[in-house]
């Protein structure tokens, strides 16, 4: 760590943040010199911004809370496959204040695009995006968007702010090195931003001005020469009218050189952090290889948002929540839960005859799709028929094999186990074929299978045999003896279509892998590993949005009392920052997506090598051993994927 060269020695305190997440929350510097004393003095457009601000960055494994200290700066080397996410952070602390009293001062941050040498590019705005990491109960958690390719930021004295940057490299792109900056440069408060957002219609108009140019230069070969000269005379007048917008109506064409050697002024006094990504040629598939099925609370959405259930409102809501989440290569369901830990569980909000259905069902995004035993809305049916009508439809279809029915969560006892076994002998009844799911820690307490209740747990599946396919279980019984898995799998028949999935909720807890809030950014990503090492075919969720209730979207959240912070909820309602109605992801969200492209790589290399060497890579990297023996650091992570890179594409090379 590194101070400024005013400043005395700063003694850090050797704590951790909660639960070891890494970040000393709640202290402050000791012993640093007024900062404000220069603050009339410092014109921040006539000082180099180094000056001004300490900038570094950090993986995206790091917490970076409001205390944390300055480090090097150092370029950014990223590596990527095609339909992958990259994502890292900018941290920004002021040196001193050069603004108001209650503010050190203002940043402008600014993203360009990233360029190859082929003249290939990922563009800012679509392949490229910023978002303020925003803390959640002293906790580092929310990303708040930002607008691109140029933001502002309001920095306070003494605290460090951090920038999430995402590169998204779409399925389609050429591999090859590209390269970019992110320019961050100290202003005034009072510097207009040039990334105004414009409105629809300005957005429209000039959208439809430049089309026409294009209709007009497009098709100009072997045209005759004067058509040519009308064709380009019609695009100049189409460019004259978008230059007479009033969007640029504070732009003197007089004075353009002298603007620009202004923006040149100010940019010479900028940081310039050096991103270089390499895309290479492997492909994520688009359909995940391991489903990471994730509750949805239908009844928060109802409540926070106000939308009657059924209603049109309705619809659109759950719709806008499935479309955005499906980009973090999860496949939700939304749920409510009813007695004895009973659930309705569904993917599609429609029903399985409306066009939505096929849409929902057959994206290739989705993994799997959770079929409602009953009604999500009241219809003139009965349970009976409309169970047996949603069957008939979704078994003629090719995405049939990623349905599953979610009947119940957590039996406990027999009268719940009974439940389950009658459920599936009426959905069997019509499809023999369809798989039930279960998730559960215990055997019937009630109905003991075995002597101890490692063993009663064990006996689950001989117990619900034949009437359940997918057995989850939690993390949480397996605790620190992996062995245990090898235990659970042996009861297993695959070769009968079953399935070993796991899930993870209040529990396991630190230091095992959870994605409670404040547990270290490898903790986050390691529940994924976790899943990968022991062998599950799939992985749930309960909630990620399930929150204390409200009935206002800007409402304060709160999570539910009697769960570890975090707990049920990977996402927040933008409404809670700003007056979008966008979610805003969480860290531990971003991580789980950054878990399961892991995964991808290290199904690439066991399909080349044998599961043993993936499963040896794993631990020769130091990335995983176990779930209390797995990285603290970054670097493992890149170890990994960089031994995936050389040996997999050089062998798609040979």
């Amino acid at each position: 760590m590194e101070n400024s060269g005013s400043h005395p020695e700063v003694i850090i305190p050797p704590v951790e943040g909660v639960a070891g997440g890494g970040t000393a929350y709640g202290w402050s510097e000791s012993g640093i010199q007024d900062p404000n004393l220069l603050r009339d003095s410092i014109d921040p457009l006539k000082v180099h911004s180094s000056e001004l601000l300490h900038v570094w960055c950090m993986p995206s494994t790091a917490n970076v809370g409001p205390q944390d200290m300055p480090r090097t700066l150092e370029p950014i080397s990223l590596l990527a496959a095609r339909n992958e996410r990259e994502s890292f952070q900018i941290a920004i602390r002021p040196k001193v204040s050069w603004a108001g009293s209650t503010i050190a001062g203002t940043v402008q941050i600014q993203c360009t695009n990233l360029c190859s040498t082929s003249g290939d590019r990922l563009v800012v705005g679509e392949s490229l995006k910023m978002r303020r990491v925003v803390p959640i109960l002293g906790v580092p958690d929310a990303l708040v968007p930002l607008e691109v390719p140029l933001s502002q930021l309001t920095l306070l004295p003494g605290e460090t702010a951090s920038i999430w940057v995402s590169v998204d490299v779409p399925d389609t792109q050429p591999p090859g090195q590209y390269e970019g900056e992110v320019i961050v440069t100290a202003t005034t408060a009072d510097t207009e931003s040039t990334a105004k957002p414009l409105g629809k219609p300005e957005r429209n108009l000039l959208y439809q001005e430049l089309r026409n140019c294009l209709d007009f230069m497009e098709p100009i070969d072997g045209k005759p020469f004067d058509e040519v000269v009308e064709r380009v005379k019609s695009a100049s007048s189409s460019l004259r009218r978008v230059l007479l917008l009033p969007l640029f109506s504070d732009l003197d064409m007089d004075n353009g050189s002298a603007d620009m050697m202004e923006d040149d002024a100010i940019t010479n006094l900028s940081i310039r952090v050096k991103l270089t990504l390499t895309v290479w040629d492997f492909i994520l598939p688009a359909t995940p290889s391991l489903p990471a099925v994730i509750g949805i609370s239908d009844t928060v959405i109802e409540d926070r948002f106000g939308v009657e259930h059924g209603s049109s409102q309705w619809y659109e809501a759950l719709d806008h929540h499935f479309q955005w989440l499906l980009q973090f290569k999860i496949s939700p369901y939304f749920c409510r839960w009813r007695e004895s830990m009973q659930v309705l569980t569904y993917t599609c909000p429609w029903p399985a005859d409306h066009p939505k259905s096929d849409e929902y069902f057959s994206d290739p995004r989705l993994a799997a799709y959770a079929v409602p035993y009953g009604p999500v809305v009241s219809c003139g049916d009965t349970a009976k028929d409309f169970l047996q009508g949603e069957v008939e439809i979704l078994r003629t279809k090719n995405h049939w094999r990623k349905a599953y029915f979610y009947l119940w969560d957590e039996p406990l006892n027999l009268e719940h186990y009974d439940g389950i076994r009658n459920m599936a002998r009426e959905i069997h009844a019509y499809a023999p074929d369809a798989r039930i799911m279960t998730t559960y820690y215990t055997g019937p307490s009630d109905a003991p299978l075995a002597s101890n209740n490692f063993e009663s747990f064990l006996k689950v599946p001989e117990f619900l045999r034949p009437h359940n396919q997918i057995y989850c279980t939690s993390e949480w019984v397996i605790g620190n003896r992996e062995d245990l898995a090898k235990d659970i799998i042996a009861e297993i028949h695959p070769e009968n279509g079953e399935e070993w999935w796991t899930y993870v909720c209040m529990g396991p807890s630190d230091p095992h892998p959870n994605w409670h809030l404040g547990m270290r950014g490898t903790q986050h990503r390691a529940v994924m590993w976790r899943v990968w090492k022991e062998g599950g075919t799939g992985f749930l969720y309960w909630g990620a949005n399930c929150y204390e209730k409200a009935t206002v979207p800007s409402a304060e959240i709160r999570f539910r009392r009697g769960l570890p912070p975090g707990d049920g909820v990977l996402y927040y309602p933008g409404e809670v920052f700003s007056s979008s109605h966008e979610p805003v992801a969480s860290l531990r969200l971003e991580r789980l997506l950054s878990g399961l492209q892991d995964i991808e790589y290290l199904k690439l290399y066991s399909s080349r090598y044998g599961r043993e060497e993936g499963l040896h890579l794993l631990e020769k990297t130091g990335m995983y051993i176990g779930p209390e023996r797995y990285t603290h650091d970054h670097m493992p992570i890149d170890v990994m994927r960089g031994e995936v890179f050389r040996s997999c594409a050089s062998l798609s090379n040979s």
